[in-house]
């Protein structure tokens, strides 16, 4: 059920951090933008991740 929710909160996350240090060091919206697709990147991955660790685990079955 959170597979979804996955690379939404890690985007908002990081875009989140993003936009504070664009605040921080007046580089709008550069840091929003890097760390937004990386925190897209990381989410995907951990999606990837999980979904192969559940195949994993039924071809076991």
């Amino acid at each position: 059920m959170e597979l979804p929710f996955i690379p939404i909160v890690s985007v908002v996350i990081a875009g989140g951090l993003g936009y504070l240090l664009d605040g921080r060091f007046h580089t709008a919206p550069l840091f929003a933008i890097v760390l937004g697709l990386l925190g897209f990147a990381a989410g995907m991955r951990e999606v990837f991740r999980r979904v192969s660790k559940a195949e994993k685990e039924d071809d076991g079955k």
